[in-house]
């Protein structure tokens, strides 16, 4: 992607007659250019990046996430990477109360503040204040529902917790994992302790979500593994154990396969693409239902973006 550029604006200008903070979110599918926008964005507004990407918080998952390089992360600030180990879950509520603390001191320090990922649940978490469940893991717990097995966990979810059942993908493990969690945890179902309370902040959502995103899914995932997939996979499996939970996600998953000789690289390629791609169609509709961005379309999604803020949309 050619560098984008626009004139600096401090967020203290775009204050306008509201004097409530502004703080940008830029969401979208992965693979959509959110990282490189989100750079020229902070720049033009003097603000720095809070990220909103779930798999991003862990350490040594670099390349399977396509975290921001080391040299993307000299040109701007940015929150919220490297906050764990892979072996040491963060909750939505832990991630909650890390990210409205970079938020609140971005609104103190700069008028303004900027969210950049594509975990919806976790932007929903900032911009709808919604209220997690302060229930910490239960490691034997999830053993125990990792030896059921994800079919019966969903079904049990789907039993007890209708609401949940229906938002949650049966083939999310994780939150499947974590509703029944809570539910055992508490008495109390996931979805009737998901209150919320919105932020005393003007909240403006800007998204991307490129004509050609299956294109750029394939590119960037063979990319992912000439960056050494496989190889961070195997740093990964050898100091946590192949049962490490992340290792089963997108990319991982399929990079542990060819190390234990069960697939060949252009075979794990594939699938990595296939079910990236399932998985930016699971994003789109969770932002389609529960956000309202302005839909950057424009081959200039830095000025269009740029526009949309100093009209004052929000």
């Amino acid at each position: 992607m050619a560098k984008l550029s626009a004139s600096p604006t401090s967020a203290s200008q775009l204050i306008g007659s509201d004097e409530r903070p502004l703080v940008v979110v830029l969401l979208g599918p992965t693979a959509s250019g959110k990282t490189a926008l989100g750079i020229a964005l902070a720049q033009a507004l003097q603000l720095e990046v809070i990220n909103v990407d779930s798999r991003q918080l862990y350490r040594q998952m670099s390349v399977g996430t396509a975290k921001p390089t080391a040299a993307q992360q000299a040109e701007v600030v940015h929150h919220l990477l490297d906050l764990r180990d892979p072996d040491q879950p963060l909750t939505l509520q832990e991630f909650q109360e890390l990210a409205l603390e970079a938020v609140n001191a971005s609104n103190r320090t700069r008028s303004g503040a900027l969210l950049v990922g594509g975990s919806g649940l976790y932007l929903k978490s900032l911009t709808g204040g919604l209220k997690p469940p302060a229930v910490p893991p239960q490691p034997a717990l999830r053993d125990q529902l990792e030896r059921l097995g994800q079919v019966t966990c969903h079904g049990l979810l789907r039993q007890a917790d209708p609401a949940a059942g229906t938002r949650i993908a049966p083939a999310d493990a994780v939150r499947t994992q974590r509703a029944l969690e809570v539910l055992y945890a508490t008495g109390r179902t996931i979805s009737s302790q998901q209150g919320a309370d919105p932020p005393p902040w003007r909240v403006l959502e800007l998204g991307l979500d490129p004509t050609d995103l299956k294109q750029r899914i394939a590119q960037r995932t063979r990319q992912l593994y000439l960056d050494g997939l496989i190889e961070e996979t195997a740093q990964l499996r050898d100091r946590y154990g192949a049962e490490l939970p992340l290792l089963q996600t997108i990319g991982y998953g399929e990079a542990l396969q060819v190390l234990e000789g069960r697939l060949n690289q252009m075979q794990a390629i594939a699938i990595t693409t296939k079910r990236t791609q399932q998985f930016a169609k699971r994003q789109r509709t969770w932002f389609r239902r529960q956000h309202q961005p302005h839909w950057l379309r424009s081959e200039d999604p830095l000025n269009e973006a740029m526009t949309l803020i100093k009209g004052g949309l929000v």
